[in-house]
């Protein structure tokens, strides 16, 4: 063979084999770029997940926070109650004063012998005694709502020159309103605390048709909402006036009159 086919060969083979390595260079450069941003990716996409972990890690130690947060206030608001009712109970319960406890509501029932005679709104002393107490043992939960519920037997009202109340809706609304503003005027609770209601017959507690059912029937009854309620009594006119009147009357739309 010519000594410069063999150079040509020569080159031609050299070149062929620079060139395959040329190209076995570029393609190892190319697969450690591709690496490197997938490292670069993966590294990327660990932070994110560590962001997401630290940020999923602090959400649960705070929702851990408030759930401890909301058991220690229910056990607080469960004390309170129950030391509210013990505290009623020590400073009232007696045969004519009953207290219970349901559903966040702690009630007072005091019959009416007590506080008034038969079909009039004009506090009995005795009866101006209970409501002290009473506002003694409220004076200590300021934050509390009130109602004052008036209630009556059904024994029909017969209006004279003494009794002039023509159903016991009124009376039952007058003997609330009573002892509402006794409360507010006299013994010092903060008339935005109170409303008055009047349920008249239509609520009874026992059967009318015996004379202990009936006196038992005969009450106001003065309920304490828990803290938790407060927010649900309040009325949809946050702006009111100051200066309105304490007490609200309310009666039930879906009872029927009493009998004259």
């Amino acid at each position: 063979m010519p000594r410069l086919a063999k150079i040509i060969i020569g080159v031609l083979f050299t070149l062929i084999v620079v060139g395959a390595l040329a190209f076995a260079w570029w393609q190892r450069t190319v697969d450690a770029q591709r690496l490197q941003r997938q490292l670069r990716e993966a590294d990327d996409e660990a932070w994110t997940l560590a962001d997401r972990g630290r940020a999923l890690t602090a959400a649960l130690a705070a929702a851990r926070a408030r759930v401890e947060e909301l058991e220690q206030r229910a056990a607080e608001v469960t004390q309170a109650q129950q030391s509210l009712e013990a505290e009623m109970r020590r400073a009232l319960e007696s045969k004519d004063v009953t207290i219970s406890e349901l559903q966040g509501k702690l009630t007072v029932d005091i019959l009416d012998r007590v506080l008034f005679d038969t079909g009039e709104a004009n506090l009995k002393p005795e009866g101006i005694e209970v409501l002290r107490k009473v506002a003694a043992v409220l004076a200590q939960v300021p934050n509390r709502q009130i109602h004052v519920i008036g209630h009556t037997d059904n024994v029909p009202i017969r209006p004279s020159a003494r009794i002039p109340y023509a159903s016991n809706w009124e009376l039952s609304a007058a003997r609330a309103l009573a002892a509402v503003r006794f409360l507010t005027e006299q013994a010092g609770v903060d008339p935005r605390r109170l409303g008055a209601v009047a349920y008249g017959e239509f609520r009874p507690i026992a059967d009318n048709s015996t004379p202990e059912g009936r006196a038992r029937n005969r009450r106001i009854a003065i309920v304490v909402l828990s803290e938790e309620l407060v927010g649900l009594d309040a009325t949809p006119e946050t702006g009111a006036a100051t200066n309105a009147p304490p007490a609200s009357v309310e009666a039930p739309t879906n009872a029927p009159p009493a009998a004259d």
